[in-house]
């Protein structure tokens, strides 16, 4: 292999190990930290089942944010929809043989990218634009969405424009899994795609894109509106308790 292939090898078994456990530590984090009080976000479930509900209706229709604000429902769900859909597609580079279904959504995957830079552009319109987002916004806010545009769009650029050797790219990325290294093709805009998308990965356990896994862990929306029918006794509360019977 040539330098580069050998460079991106190291940063994506480091980024790789970087985003693992990051994440196996934080959700840890979330899952440790007591809740003390009942503050689900009303109108609010009564019961587990329709906790399971309003949680399904968030991850796949931000209902919340839709009742908040639609353009920033629109914008939110375009990005999110679009990535997960590009996210499913490239589930092919590490695939042999692939399957059906991530076959079958190949095309998808390809055009969704167009509506999730677009989603992105318009969420950071909206930082610029309003008043008291742009108060609240960090210069991280706007670099991790400048991050996840350059992503975008290096990787429209290469499906539309000037494209790279698909099938080499799976063998390096296979070679990944199975420590049987093998070259990238020396393409400038590929290598500056896998760069983009290695920083995203280191980045990620550190930044606010957390709220990924963190919605499961939100007692605003995991509790059941139930103080009345039955006490809420924190986790440390209840040894406590314990201890003093």
């Amino acid at each position: 292999m040539d330098f580069a292939s050998w460079v991106m090898t190291i940063l994506y078994y480091g980024a790789t190990l970087v985003l693992g456990l990051g994440l196996l530590y934080r959700i840890r984090r979330y899952a440790t930290t007591p809740a003390p009080l009942k503050i689900p976000t009303t109108p609010a479930p009564i019961d587990r089942t329709g906790v399971l509900l309003r949680m399904l209706r968030e991850l796949t229709l931000f209902e919340s944010l839709f009742k908040s604000n639609k353009w920033t429902w629109l914008f939110g769900w375009m990005f999110h929809f679009g990535l997960l859909l590009v996210l499913l597609r490239h589930l092919r580079y590490f695939l042999e043989p692939v399957w059906g279904w991530v076959a079958f959504l190949q095309p998808f995957g390809k055009y969704a990218a167009i509506p999730m830079v677009l989603g992105l552009l318009g969420l950071w319109l909206r930082r610029l634009a309003v008043d008291r987002v742009r108060y609240i916004s960090a210069p991280s806010d706007h670099l991790m969405l400048a991050l996840l545009i350059a992503i975008g769009l290096t990787g429209i650029a290469m499906s539309y424009a000037v494209g790279t050797d698909v099938v080499a790219v799976k063998a390096f990325f296979l070679g990944l899994m199975w420590f049987d290294w093998q070259p990238l093709p020396a393409d400038p805009l590929l290598y500056a795609h896998l760069a983009l998308v290695a920083a995203l990965m280191l980045i990620f356990p550190f930044s606010k894109l957390l709220h990924a896994p963190g919605v499961f862990f939100s007692p605003t929306r995991n509790q059941a509106d139930n103080p009345r029918e039955q006490r809420h006794i924190a986790a440390w509360a209840m040894k406590l308790e314990r201890s003093d019977g």
